[in-house]
């Protein structure tokens, strides 16, 4: 394993490892304005959401790791003390990536990028039409990391509206993951389409699973069994009954009396299909 101090290599060598390794990041497409009424938008992968009460989302426009210049947004930010926050699909990918060229100064990436300035209702700088979601926000905060190139500024803000593209939402108002279509960044220049991997994992909060502990050792220290296996096999309230495992084995009479290793191969496929109840009958049968 490679292992490093950070102090140990370059600030442009660092960056690229930990952004190869803390991977896919949503993206904050942010529009700023400055004091003179200058519109710009630029997009941030350092961006997260970190409340609801009050909702609060932070992205960081870092220091340029290659001069140590400051971003335009960061520079609005501090004159202005608002920002729209505008999430990123697959369809405005492109020109969301057009819009990170280091432009000048007073120049539009509105117009460069070919998006579409929205007036906001609550905060000056535009919205990007575009967008499927759109967060006016009041900028409450802004934490300095250190004043050297890669750095970090924490932009910390209130949304104080939200807008919300009908064609994204599900029947029951939701919005809907498969439908939203957002992209997420990634190292070099790789992108995420985010519905192209999704799969489900059931909370553990919903549940107060058994733990991987409570699992048997034979089955615990399977050699067919990975970690995730025993994650789903965990995660039950309790292991099915012993008249359950037996109705289950005169339904199935095949796995009756099968060696370990079958046994757990069989129970692997039923957890491949999330049907964790029949993977612990398989499991428990004699």
């Amino acid at each position: 394993m490679l292992s490093i101090d950070p102090k140990e290599i370059s600030t442009g060598k660092l960056h690229s490892y930990l952004l190869g390794a803390i991977a896919p990041r949503p993206i904050a497409f942010a529009s700023t304005i400055d004091a003179e009424g200058n519109p710009n938008l630029a997009p941030f992968s350092f961006f997260n959401v970190f409340g609801s009460n009050p909702p609060t989302l932070i992205f960081s426009p870092a220091r340029s790791v290659r001069n140590n210049t400051t971003k335009h947004t960061l520079d609005n930010a501090e004159e202005t003390k608002e920002v729209v926050i505008n999430v990123v699909n697959y369809a405005i990918v492109q020109q969301m990536s057009l819009s990170s060229t280091m432009y000048a100064k007073g120049v539009n990436e509105f117009e460069k990028s070919g998006l579409t300035m929205l007036k906001s209702d609550e905060v000056k700088p535009f919205r990007v039409a575009e967008s499927p979601v759109q967060f006016e926000c009041k900028v409450t905060d802004i934490i300095y990391t250190g004043n050297e190139g890669g750095a970090g500024n924490l932009i910390v803000c209130e949304v104080v509206k939200i807008h919300i593209a009908d064609d994204v939402l599900a029947e029951d108002g939701s919005i809907d993951q498969h439908k939203i279509d957002l992209v997420a960044r990634a190292g070099g220049s790789y992108y995420s389409r985010a519905r192209d991997g999704f799969f489900e994992i059931p909370k553990p909060i919903a549940t107060l699973g058994i733990g991987v502990d409570a699992i048997p050792s034979e089955i615990r220290n399977s050699d067919i069994l990975t970690g995730n296996n025993l994650g789903l096999l965990g995660n039950v309230e309790h292991l099915p009954t012993e008249e359950a495992v037996n109705n289950f084995g005169k339904e199935h009479p095949e796995f009756i009396g099968l060696e370990k290793t079958k046994k757990h191969t069989f129970a692997q496929e039923y957890l491949q299909k999330n049907d964790v109840e029949s993977a612990w009958r398989v499991l428990l049968l004699k």
